[in-house]
């Protein structure tokens, strides 16, 4: 099982790790990539800095954000399973996972990210910021830009088992899913359910779409479940509690679609 998942804006800081290496980081076909991207960056945050603003959409609280990424290749680094806050990552709660549930998240959970492309949660990055919303002045808009290289490097990281998209839009532009391996994602939905004046209604809802992914990860890891597919992670999370309802896909190919129905956190 492969799992999908957004970065958090919000990252932490600092780390007791050595300056990034980024040969030590997974998905080496990504590197020269990761470079190129590293070096736009840092050279645009190391300028003027009321264009890096501008270039990365920070507000004047934010200016701070500008002088980290400029100095991101001499950082300290920490894993980015600890790099990542949030919402998701706190329902995920990487630090307390049993070691064989720890294991199976290693092995398994891939972070998109603007700056890197995709990594591993044990990958050592420095803190930073980046979405895959920016449009870099030498390199253009980072979600069309890694479409190539992640298009040659996920397929083999995927392998021949259930591919489990978590992502948000923004993050999804990045890669998507093609042929057989589309065939196999499942991507999930979270819909919160209200009863208005006896009528249910269903809304996307943002914390709860959150909160509920990273706590659906969590029990598929700390349960040992390795669905192969969609339909086996749709029995999967029924076992677990959830309310589900799937979709398959109209023709060959494509992916699944997965609604979560919560009432409450």
């Amino acid at each position: 099982m492969l799992v999908l998942l957004p970065p958090s804006e919000g990252k932490a800081a600092g780390g007791s790790g050595g300056p990034l290496d980024l040969g030590t980081l997974s998905l080496s076909e990504l590197g020269g990539a990761r470079e190129r991207v590293l070096d736009e960056l840092v050279t645009l945050c190391a300028g003027d800095e009321d264009k890096a603003a501008e270039v990365l959409g920070l507000s004047a609280g934010l200016r701070g954000e500008i002088a980290k990424n400029a100095a991101l290749r001499t950082a300290a680094t920490r894993p980015a399973g600890e790099v990542y806050t949030g919402v998701l990552y706190d329902a995920l709660g990487l630090a307390s996972l049993d070691p064989a549930a720890r294991r199976r998240a290693e092995r398994s959970l891939l972070v998109f990210s603007g700056l890197w492309g995709a990594v591993r949660i044990t990958d050592a990055i420095p803190s930073y910021r980046c979405s895959m919303g920016v449009k870099l002045p030498g390199l253009g808009a980072l979600g069309t830009y890694w479409r190539a290289p992640l298009t040659e490097a996920l397929p083999p990281a995927a392998g021949d088992g259930l591919v489990l998209d978590l992502r948000s839009a923004a993050y999804a532009t990045a890669w998507r899913p093609k042929g057989a391996v589309a065939g196999r994602t499942a991507t999930v939905r979270v819909l919160q359910s209200k009863i208005v004046d006896g009528v249910e209604k269903r809304s996307v809802v943002s914390h709860f779409n959150k909160a509920t992914k990273g706590r659906l990860v969590r029990d598929l890891l700390t349960a040992g479940a390795e669905p192969s597919g969609p339909a086996e992670l749709v029995t999967a999370l029924k076992d677990l509690g959830y309310a589900v309802e799937a979709s398959a896909p109209a023709r060959s190919g494509a992916p699944w679609s997965l609604d979560v129905i919560v009432t409450e956190l």
